[in-house]
């Protein structure tokens, strides 16, 4: 896990456009490597109120602790899940930190693994749309550069 300063986390130019799977999230300059990208933010819920709460946002980070993250101040609800991620989660005294997880070129999806649960609950049934796996989120597919002379 990466360790968060309690000072303020520099945040890099994100900007939101339509993609493959609705609304993304894209790169709007040059992200290193293990940068901080975005916090996930919104209401906090309890156990009690996040099991009676529909939505799509959820985010949980303790067993009796959940982030509702539909708030319209929530950028990071944009980043989409993908089978292959370039970035990553990390929670922290209960907040979602996203962090690259590999140098990202500008004009690119932001994208993590939202997990087993979401993933076999929302996106299996449709069909996953990340481009890496096969469609179900099984085996991830070989990517073959094509050089033309």
């Amino acid at each position: 896990m990466k360790k968060i300063r309690q000072k303020r986390l520099k945040k890099p130019l994100l900007v939101t456009r339509r993609s493959k799977s609705g609304f993304g999230l894209y790169a709007g300059e040059e992200i290193k490597k293990g940068s901080f990208v975005i916090e996930y933010v919104g209401k906090k819920l309890n156990f009690k109120d996040s099991e009676y709460h529909q939505g799509r946002y959820l985010f949980e980070v303790r067993k009796h602790l959940t982030i509702d993250g539909a708030t319209r101040k929530n950028t990071a609800r944009y980043i989409n899940h993908s089978c292959k991620p370039n970035c990553e989660i990390n929670i922290k005294q209960g907040r979602v930190f996203i962090f690259a997880t590999r140098n990202i070129a500008p004009k690119e999806e932001l994208t993590y693994d939202y997990g087993k649960e979401y993933f076999n609950e929302f996106i299996k049934k449709k069909t996953c749309l990340c481009g890496f796996c096969d469609g179900h989120g099984g085996k991830i597919k070989k990517r073959i550069a094509v050089i033309k002379p």
